[in-house]
């Protein structure tokens, strides 16, 4: 192999080590960290450390992935940055002599044992899909060796037919089978199962919860300290109309084009006070000509939905990683540390991005400015003693976009929880309103989503725009809780008494807001105005 005059490896890389023993060999695996591995990575879609400044890259742990003759190997790699943390990152690896990769999908060109070829990233390889395929379908009950695969007793009959991408995703790397099944990879992983294989499997296979995609299969790995890593979780494909985001979006698009079609007096549009309980009969008949039936009944299903979840969460008392338990000192503590760094952070955010903002964002990230510290004490103010229902495992990042549209009904996928918080954080038990939270927030975000998209089109002012939005919210919200409430009283799961689901919303609102007003500032600053006019809602409530 060619040196250069400072004594580093330079390309041709040769080594006669079988593909096999290529790993056992420190001057290939320090080369390829080293020299190859950061340029491939950093433009991948599903590296999450774009916005921070890679120090360097190690090995945590490698396996084979193979079956037969046939290897290929997956690696753990440890990706330290500048800023002093680190991440690790799931890579399974292929070598190819097939030139047509060259340019698609190649990491480094190797000559190994006599063979010129390429390292790939193996997932855009059939040959490596259908292995992966084959061997969840083949696995073993209970399987002690390394890397683990997992089949549910439902993933049976079936050979290999197809297999495509699934098409472009942020974090992991999905793949389609067959046109029936979806194998999602993780890319960004973690020293413990992952919630959504977790989540997943419960649901489906403990619970027989219809309305998330049905539990198939899965690969752990166990590393050198004894820990699961899940790398990689088998669902079926669930046929639908696009997720629940767009459809909210374009069924907004009818309401707010309503206000001059229909001829809607703004002004006479009766009020509702913030989290009123509708049954849709009860909804004025003024509302319902305005934004149509049709929305509040997808509303009701989808709160029907949304409290069989919780109650199937909440109905465990054997698994311990699901069983309901009460708040706690314990918990307390966690949750207002949480908060209140976050929402400092958030505090400095605001402060230094003041001359991005204008208009209604500026005046709203003033007042929020100067009611900090009365938002500090609704976090503080957070008694334990006094609250009655219980905590439980939840979704933990649910929003329209999680939520798949089937004809007249839903299905609720991606348990992965809050990208921003640590692993053991997304497991934390927690109230169920504070999933219900999250897609209340969804749903304010889809009205004013609609007014920044299509603005020009409507005939009244922004203001009034945001007015109207707001009146909507409140009634989109009131038949959602009116149906969710029924359905988990009905179901025995304790949501707390009337006061404590209030004081539940409240609080839960307030956190997501405040954890979305980061993203804005620093993606969007005219978009601020979103978490910053739902912050003062409750402040203002």
């Amino acid at each position: 192999m060619a040196k250069s005059a400072n004594n580093t490896l330079e390309p041709p890389y040769i080594f006669n080590e079988t593909w096999e023993e290529l790993l056992d060999n420190k001057e290939f695996v320090n080369i390829f960290l080293s020299e190859v591995l950061e340029d491939y990575i950093i433009k991948q879609r599903w590296y999450g450390g774009k916005a921070s400044k890679l120090k360097y890259i190690e090995l945590s742990e490698y396996f084979k992935i193979q079956q037969h003759a046939e290897v290929y190997y997956g690696l753990i790699l440890e990706i330290d940055f500048e800023e002093a943390f680190y991440q690790h990152y799931f890579l399974p690896i292929a070598f190819v002599t097939d030139k047509s990769f060259a340019e698609k999908a190649r990491i480094l060109p190797i000559t190994i044992g006599g063979k010129e070829g390429f390292i790939i990233d193996a997932i855009n390889l059939e040959s490596f899909r259908k292995l992966v395929f084959e061997r969840i379908l083949t696995a073993v009950p209970v399987d002690r060796t390394r890397v683990q695969y997992h089949k549910s007793d439902l993933f049976n009959n079936v050979t290999y037919e197809s297999s495509k991408f699934m098409g472009l995703e942020q974090s992991n790397t999905s793949i389609i089978y067959n046109d029936k099944f979806v194998l999602k990879f993780f890319r960004r992983i973690y020293a413990d199962k992952n919630p959504d294989y977790e989540m997943s499997r419960f649901l489906s296979e403990k619970k027989e919860f219809k309305n998330t995609p049905t539990y198939l299969g899965g690969i752990n790995i166990v590393d050198h300290e004894n820990e699961y890593i899940t790398i990689a979780l088998m669902q079926e494909l669930v046929p639908n109309q696009g997720d629940a985001w767009k459809y909210m979006l374009t069924e907004l698009h009818k309401v707010f084009s309503n206000l001059e079609y229909k001829k809607i007096e703004v002004n006479t549009l009766p009020n509702l006070a913030l989290f009123e309980r509708l049954k849709i009969q009860d909804v004025p008949a003024q509302i319902i000509d305005w934004a149509g039936l049709s929305l509040f009944l997808k509303i009701q299903t989808m709160a029907k939905r949304t409290a069989e979840m919780h109650a199937a969460l909440g109905s465990e008392f054997e698994d311990t990683a699901f069983t309901p338990t009460h708040f706690n000192n314990d918990y307390t503590v966690w949750l207002k540390n949480r908060l209140l760094y976050q929402f400092q952070n958030r505090i400095s955010l605001v402060e230094n991005n003041m001359l991005k903002l204008e208009g209604m964002a500026l005046d709203l990230a003033k007042e929020f400015l100067d009611k900090k510290n009365e938002i500090r004490k609704r976090f503080v103010k957070f008694d334990w003693t006094k609250l009655k229902g219980e905590r439980i495992r939840v979704h933990g990042d649910y929003h329209l976009g999680q939520v798949l549209v089937q004809d007249n009904d839903f299905c609720i996928l991606d348990f992965e929880g809050e990208p921003e918080s640590t692993i053991r954080d997304r497991k934390v038990k927690q109230p169920p309103l504070k999933d219900v939270a999250g897609l209340f927030r969804s749903f304010h975000y889809a009205i004013y989503a609609t007014i920044f998209n299509n603005g020009e089109q409507y005939k009244f002012s922004k203001e009034t725009l945001f007015e109207t939005g707001e009146l909507l919210y409140h009634y989109l919200i009131a038949v959602f809780l009116e149906t969710y409430i029924t359905e988990t009283q009905k179901e025995n799961l304790n949501i707390g008494y009337h006061q404590e689901r209030i004081f539940m919303l409240e609080y839960c609102l307030l956190e997501k807001a405040v954890y979305e007003l980061g993203y804005e500032l620093n993606s969007r600053p005219r978009w601020a105005i979103i978490p910053l006019k739902g912050i003062l809602n409750i402040i203002n409530h």
